[in-house]
């Protein structure tokens, strides 16, 4: 988790940063001096940057964002699910105990 003066860093800090890197004006060491981030965590932006750019431009194929309805449903359905579980075996424990 990278962290500077104890603050979590945003994607938008984290992009700008990786960004710079990328352009190559300045080295690893003076956007790491400038930031406040080791140049090791800008290396490991960058290359994810790079990595991700090739993805923004393929056609046809839109990245969908799941909602949060999605994400969250099936957590939903587990906990209903352990919920039936739990008052079953509540039930036969009492049963057991007499």
């Amino acid at each position: 988790m990278s962290r500077v003066k104890g603050k979590r860093l945003s994607p938008d800090f984290k992009a700008r940063v990786a960004l710079e890197a990328a352009k190559g004006a300045k080295t690893t060491s003076e956007i790491a001096s400038e930031y406040q981030v080791h140049p090791t965590q800008i290396s490991q932006w960058k290359r994810q940057l790079l990595e991700g750019l090739p993805g923004l431009f393929q056609s046809g194929k839109a990245q969908k964002v799941p909602s949060p309805e999605e994400l969250t449903a099936p957590l939903y359905e587990e906990i209903g699910r352990l919920k039936v579980e739990v008052d079953f075996l509540e039930k036969k424990s009492k049963q057991i105990k007499g």
